[in-house]
């Protein structure tokens, strides 16, 4: 997977409602080089007096969202970061980077009181299991062509739910990720064309001269400007084919078949994720009812945030706080807009509630001679968006129900579990493509990388290729929290069509992120830890080579690290 760094395109904020002014002139460093910048306006600050402050400084707004008060400026003045962090109207400067894979932290969990009156809310019978009524696990809906290889739908009993219930339309699923392709026969049903934007804009390299999104004639359009239903990438298409694949006797079923997707695109090609695009991506959502989002990645260049780690440089610590504090804005406006917010828990199989090495960061040279260096982190340091407030954080397991061995991990850390594969959950602990997580595949995507032949037929065991009469569509295996992330997203797209209750605001239906998360977690199915509690992973690379780890899990039946609350359950999630 590629990695990169955009400048946001105007068009796209404009239709997206950001505001974008003229620009002022620019004073010129010695050599006329210009740089782009994140600043944060203060909460209270008026539009016009920070933007003369970055005037000041010597820098042009080029787009600016008044919903956070957030802008990306250029500046010719090297100093510019020390001429605009002192100014009465401005929080926070960073050098503007992008967001790119998933991490996560602590959340305040609900009393058993809370969870018995938020379900009452939402009408939700507050019987443990063993008092839930009973019901046989067998298909009771007609299966799509590929469902024997679907075991992530049978493991949070997604398939037997579907006989009550398939999700509701009129419930929007945002993709915040590297696109969605539209076109995709077993998306295309339930994808929204014009609700779905596209908040960014490839870059075929960084400061370095490093590759990141590849030269723009090399992509499959041709163009470093996409449009909102393309994907080229493959993640993000995946990721919503989870969530959203419709029963048509084709491929795959999502979770939540019924469900309408809203691509919200956030991420380049090469898997980075601009701070400027999550953010206006997060409050588009929070702007036009999306009722819940996927979010599979964190914001670059930094896994970890610190606000003052002695690594790290004043100017770099001021860019982390800035991070932080413009992401968590974009967060809570979501939120309050009744948009539940869900992040993959991270990829790193570590426990973010210890202290702990990181050689990461930072991922993306925004100016020359920039590389990634070794710092400890402690775990202050929070990993954005999913350690931000208001989001519900997902490990992966695998097909045994075992954590998958990547899965980052921690008792107050994850939120819930989720399928998401684990190639090594095998008796002889050797890989196995079949226990990843199968979902669609854009076909561009396929014969660009060679996994699908001039003749349209797949060249690897990781992608799948089904067709119904003249119509085919491709569907491959991938295995991540990336992939745990959107199938808990299904669930709650389910308990939101389940308990929605009309939103007279933007039409369709709502219902409180709150109360979506304690449904969530009061019926995903208690997990407890290994016994004993520290577990050794063993695998057999296909080089022959042995590795072997070993995670500790802490917590009880109820919450613990590496299960959360426990793992997700479509099922008892509306009900039956």
């Amino acid at each position: 997977m590629r990695r990169v760094i955009t400048i946001v395109a105007s068009l796209a904020l404009i239709a997206a409602g950001v505001a974008t002014p003229a620009q002022a002139a620019l004073p010129k460093s010695a050599d006329g080089a210009e740089a782009q910048y994140l600043v944060l306006y203060k909460d209270g600050a008026s539009a016009a007096d920070a933007q003369k402050a970055i005037q000041a400084a010597g820098g042009t707004v080029l787009t600016v969202n008044m919903d956070v008060g957030v802008a990306t400026v250029s500046s010719a003045n090297t100093g510019f970061i020390d001429a605009v962090k002192g100014a009465s109207t401005i929080e926070g400067v960073a050098r503007d980077r992008a967001i790119g894979s998933v991490p996560a932290q602590s959340r305040i969990q609900a009393t058993a009181a809370q969870v018995a009156a938020a379900k009452a809310a939402a009408g939700v019978e507050t019987e443990g299991r063993e008092g839930a009524k009973a019901v046989s696990f067998k298909r009771n809906v007609k299966d799509e062509p590929l469902a024997d290889l679907q075991w992530d739908m049978k493991l949070i009993h997604a398939d037997v739910a579907h006989k009550f219930d398939q999700g509701d339309k009129r419930v929007l699923v945002g993709i915040l990720d590297t696109g969605v392709d539209g076109s995709h026969p077993d998306i295309a049903p339930n994808f929204d064309s014009g609700l779905s934007r596209n908040f960014t804009v490839d870059l075929p390299a960084d400061a370095n001269g490093t590759v990141i999104d590849g030269p723009c004639a090399s992509d499959p359009d041709g163009s470093c400007n996409d449009p909102a239903n393309v994907d080229e990438n493959g993640h993000g298409t995946h990721v919503a084919s989870a969530i959203a694949s419709p029963i048509n006797k084709l491929g795959v079923a999502g979770v939540a078949p019924k469900v309408t997707l809203v691509n919200l695109r956030a991420g380049q090609d090469s898997g980075f994720f601009f701070t400027q695009p999550t953010i206006d991506a997060l409050t588009y959502a929070g702007n036009h009812g999306i009722d819940v989002v996927n979010m599979s990645y964190y914001v670059d260049p930094w896994l970890f945030n610190c606000a003052d780690n002695p690594a790290d440089s004043p100017d770099e610590q001021l860019e982390q706080r800035t991070i932080v504090t413009a992401v968590q804005r974009a967060l809570n406006f979501a939120h309050n807009r009744g948009v539940t917010l869900i992040s993959a828990a991270g990829n790193g199989a570590t426990d973010y509630t210890k202290t702990i090495q990181d050689a990461s960061s930072p991922d993306f040279a925004s100016f020359p001679g920039q590389n990634p260096r070794s710092r400890t982190i402690p775990p202050s340091c929070i990993s954005i968006p999913s350690e931000g407030q208001h989001v519900i954080d997902v490990s992966s397991v695998g097909i045994s129900k075992r954590k998958a061995y990547y899965s980052d991990y921690g008792n107050g850390y994850i939120d819930v579990a989720s399928p998401g594969g684990d190639v090594y959950d095998t008796a002889d602990n050797t890989r196995d493509i079949t226990k990843a997580t199968l979902a669609a595949y854009p076909e561009s995507v396929g014969r660009a990388a060679g996994t699908i032949d001039a003749a349209g037929n797949p060249t690897t065991p990781a992608v799948v290729k089904d067709c119904n009469g003249s119509v085919c569509g491709y569907y491959q295996y991938l295995q991540g929290t990336s992939m745990a992330s959107p199938r808990a997203v299904g669930v709650a797209a389910l308990i939101i069509g389940k308990y929605g209750v009309r939103d007279f605001r933007n039409g369709g239906l709502t219902l409180p992120p709150d109360i979506v998360e304690t449904v969530l977690k009061a019926t995903a199915t208690k997990t407890p830890c290994p016994n004993p509690p520290a577990f050794t992973y063993t695998r057999i690379l296909p080089t022959g080579q042995t590795v072997t780890a070993t995670h500790t899990c802490e917590g009880t039946l109820f919450n613990n690290g590496f299960y959360g609350r426990g793992i997700v359950d479509a099922l008892r999630a509306i009900g039956r």
